[in-house]
């Protein structure tokens, strides 16, 4: 978890157990914390692979299903015009994934390449 994940397990421990320093600790007592971290934090939403939590995929789904059956119920919608865009299509199918940095200089850098370069 430390080697694929190390930079969301630091700021989760920050979040959830204000612990800032993991090396404090034994490693065990860490992979106790770590097994007991919600679904939508930051490691386990790494480790699953996804973009995001449970929460807001479920979220996502029920606006998409209120406007659909708002939308069904109009003349657009007999027409086959102006449908909602779904609010969960464009959570699973992101492409922008955060940017860590490990320095300042480095967050410095790439800041000014995007701004240079919009």
């Amino acid at each position: 978890m430390l080697g694929r994940c190390r930079n969301e397990l630091i700021c989760d421990f920050a979040e959830y157990y204000h612990i800032y320093d993991l090396k404090a600790f034994p490693i065990r007592y860490i992979a106790i914390l770590a097994a007991g971290l919600r679904e939508d934090s930051r490691t386990r939403t790494k480790l699953d692979e996804s973009k995001v939590g449970m929460t807001t995929l479920l979220l996502a789904k029920i606006a998409d299903n209120t406007s659909f059956l708002a939308w069904a119920q109009t003349e657009d919608a007999r027409k086959g015009m102006n449908k909602p865009p779904m609010i969960l299509e464009s959570l699973v199918n992101r492409d922008d994934a955060a940017q860590g940095f490990d320095t300042v200089e480095d967050f410095q850098k790439e800041y000014e390449r995007r701004i240079k370069h919009g």
